[in-house]
């Protein structure tokens, strides 16, 4: 084909989320594994989305409520905003295309902390602009180092609180002083996909900037905390004049008719919510403990996933992982070489990675010696 393809497109790196687990069994001649790669629910979805979806499926025949009445009504009396305030995605990677394609232009700048959330990159270059890169310092995003790189051609700032992958949080007060000191015209992107999971209540919370200047965009999604992964359901909240302006853009039925009936239930599920808080923050301090008798050294984090040293190549420790059955994610791509990353599992699962550690790290260091 000759085909004429922008060179900002030919330069994008495509995102290369985590093997699912049918296929890495396949690959490895392994059954019975886990998966501790992708920071998902160990305790699954939502018992009551799942009864939700159930009473819809005889519905599939009709097209979904393109503006999603229920969700956005059920959205805003929980989160004490307007339903013209939220902006409903497959996922909040949608609106983050959303607000790509209606605020970026060729030659236009977006800032973005590396290591994060590798969809921001993406959808900066697809939309032709120029993605400004600030390095973390030490594992916590730089507002300082943010703020040094605004210019006259800065339009979005992306920020993922906590920080995927370090865990890392900003503090309301850090945050707030940051504000005021944008231009008005910068429009600030707090993605909250962990915000559910954050103990220290000092963590930033963008509705509490949704009326100020400049204009901060709140990201959240029903994949964590909810076990909603697979059907794909986020949304933005934002001052109403934008989230008119991404709704010119957004496919009218892009969030399904399943994922939306789900999502609406799942609201209302607060034993779930409970239980997959505590089972986390028991998990992560079950953990945590556990590394320490084996020096091995972690960051704490505000998330349901965290970093670990292995202390030689993380791409040798992942593999090794996988022939015991159990999936973890090695950071090299976010240039962490010798670092893994793990969510909280089950308490087996989380005794399973115990053992395969041990196992692991026991052979590496034979091999060394």
């Amino acid at each position: 084909m000759k085909l004429k393809i922008p060179d900002y497109i030919l330069d994008i790196a495509p995102y290369v989320p985590g093997k699912p687990i049918d296929e890495l069994e396949r690959e490895y001649g392994i059954k019975g594994s886990i998966k501790l790669a992708s920071n998902e629910n160990p305790l699954g979805p939502s018992p009551k989305a799942v009864e939700a979806i159930g009473r819809q499926i005889a519905k599939l025949h009709r097209y979904p409520d393109g503006a999603g009445h229920l969700l956005l009504n059920k959205l805003a009396a929980k989160l004490s905003v307007r339903p013209e305030q939220i902006v409903m995605g497959n996922g909040s990677d949608d609106i983050l295309g959303l607000l790509s394609r209606a605020l970026l232009q060729p030659g236009d700048e977006a800032i973005i902390p590396m290591p994060s959330f590798l969809m921001y990159l993406i959808v900066t270059q697809s939309a032709g602009a120029i993605p400004v890169e600030v390095p973390l310092k030490d594992m916590r995003v730089d507002l300082e180092g943010i703020l040094s790189r605004v210019t006259p051609k800065t339009r979005l700032i992306f920020i993922c609180n906590p920080n995927n992958p370090t865990g890392t949080m900003l503090t309301q007060e850090a945050f707030r002083a940051f504000l005021e000191d944008l231009p008005p015209e910068v429009v600030v992107v707090l993605d909250e996909a962990y915000i559910e999971f954050v103990r220290d209540t000092r963590c930033a919370q963008g509705l509490s900037f949704l009326n100020g200047d400049p204009a901060v965009v709140t990201l959240r999604t029903f994949s964590k905390i909810y076990g909603l992964a697979g059907l794909r359901v986020g949304y933005g909240v934002m001052p109403t004049e934008l989230a008119q302006l991404l709704n010119r853009v957004r496919m009218p039925f892009n969030v399904n008719a399943l994922a939306q009936a789900a999502a609406v239930a799942a609201l209302d599920d607060t034993p779930f919510f409970e239980k997959t808080t505590a089972l986390i923050h028991d998990g992560l301090d079950f953990l945590y403990t556990e590394l320490e008798k084996r020096s091995l050294h972690y960051f704490p984090t505000e998330t349901n996933f965290f970093l670990i040293d292995v202390q030689c190549d993380a791409k040798v420790v992942f593999e090794q992982f996988l022939r015991q059955g159990v999936i973890v994610r090695a950071m090299s791509a976010y240039g962490f070489p010798n670092f893994i990353r793990i969510n909280v599992g089950l308490p087996e699962e989380n005794r399973r990675f115990l053992v395969a550690l041990d196992q692991v790290m026991g052979s590496i260091s034979e091999k060394k010696s």
